[in-house]
């Protein structure tokens, strides 16, 4: 829809690489859409969803540090991590980008394309 995806080169990987951007923009864009899905209706005029607890909340990041390329290398893999593979971003990131999202609610500051600090 943004044709984010074209700012990747094919095959890029590491700490900053295009994917990785790409991937913490979407973790960020899903924190966005959890802070205004308890707002925005459905077909009926009900909101998607009446409730979004802490616990909820506290699930996305659990899910967000466990597909993080260093959990995935270290912990699941059992060796070494190695940044210049990353091509989702580290558990920390992931956590970052999506409460990034969910504390603002603004998609604008979902642009990890034009920061040196992705976290």
């Amino acid at each position: 829809m943004l044709c984010t995806n074209q700012r990747v080169t094919p095959g890029e990987t590491g700490a900053t690489s295009g994917s990785v951007r790409l991937e913490l923009q979407a973790d960020c864009y899903a924190g966005t859409w959890a802070n205004h899905a308890e707002t925005v209706p459905d077909e009926s005029g009900a909101p998607l969803i009446t409730d979004i607890t802490q616990d909820d909340v506290d699930r996305a990041l659990d899910t967000a540090g466990r597909i993080g390329d260093d959990f995935i290398q270290g912990d699941l893999g059992g060796g070494n991590v190695d940044q210049d593979t990353f091509t989702h971003g580290s558990s920390e990131q992931r956590q970052r980008w999506f409460l990034t999202g969910y504390e603002t609610g603004d998609p604008a500051q979902c642009d990890t394309f034009a920061t040196d600090d992705l976290g």
